[in-house]
């Protein structure tokens, strides 16, 4: 399958991708994987990667945000810098942000806070939400529905959730990320049925590489770390889960994320 696809959240400034980083991006575009959304998790990264998504104008874009693990370096800076950012061409939303419970590298109180503040922004801006949730379901929810009416556009990225707790975030617009996780048949076999109970103008691919390697990748990479060439393998499993051609995949989701990120 060469069929265009779009990977809506990469890490590419994570130092695992130091070294070769430009040789990842040529390998993505070659398997058809185009463009590329870099994930930005905290100011600096976020700054990073607006810059190296500057250099492939139309071939790649990038996020602007504090993720959770982050929030406890934040200062008053900080949400006008991701407002500067959000203002370059480039940056088609604001995140990653959320709550996670799981680590808990920040204060609750604190990821709160900051999750808070970048709902607004993206609400001020109108621009889309790249959201994060980990064992955080409740008040996650909690901090967005008083938002409902101003949200332009969310996405929880990275959905490896409960079918009721899919069924909450469907329920309140958004759009779900789905991951190599529904390539693992221990821990993702309950994200194939539930792939099924997401309308494709709602669903979207994503490696969240270097995290989440597919598990049942025939050729396995030796350093163990995901890339967004393996893109279409993700998208070919979901296909299968919703008896759908891997193209037909490809271009539903291909479909959605431009309309969601608003490219050309």
């Amino acid at each position: 399958m060469n069929q265009q696809t779009i990977d809506i959240g990469i890490n590419l400034m994570h130092r695992s991708f130091h070294q070769d980083r430009d040789l990842v991006v040529a390998r993505a575009e070659a398997a058809g994987v185009t463009p590329l959304i870099l994930t930005g998790t905290h100011e600096r990264n976020s700054e990073e990667a607006a810059r190296y998504a500057a250099r492939f104008p139309g071939k790649m874009y990038a996020t602007a945000g504090i993720h959770p693990h982050d929030a406890r370096n934040c200062t008053d800076q900080t949400i006008q810098k991701l407002r500067r950012l959000a203002s370059l061409p480039q940056v088609v939303a604001v995140g990653e942000c959320g709550l996670d419970y799981n680590r808990d590298f920040s204060p609750r109180e604190v990821q709160r806070k900051w999750f808070e503040a970048q709902i607004e922004l993206a609400c001020e801006l109108r621009m889309p939400l790249f959201l994060h949730e980990r064992e955080a379901h409740g008040d996650f929810v909690h901090m967005l529905k008083p938002y409902s009416g101003r949200i332009h556009k969310a996405v929880v990225h990275c959905f490896t959730g409960t079918a009721q707790e899919l069924e909450v975030y469907l329920n309140m617009g958004f759009y779900i990320g789905i991951t190599g996780w529904i390539c693992d048949e221990r821990r993702g076999k309950h994200l194939r049925e539930l792939v099924k109970k997401i309308p494709l103008n709602r669903l979207m691919i994503e490696t969240d590489a270097p995290f989440l390697t597919p598990r049942d990748l025939q050729v396995k990479p030796q350093d163990g770390r995901n890339e967004p060439a393996f893109l279409p393998h993700i998208t070919q499993a979901a296909a299968f889960c919703l008896g759908i051609t891997a193209e037909e995949a490809a271009q539903a989701t291909t479909a959605t994320a431009k309309e969601f990120f608003g490219l050309e």
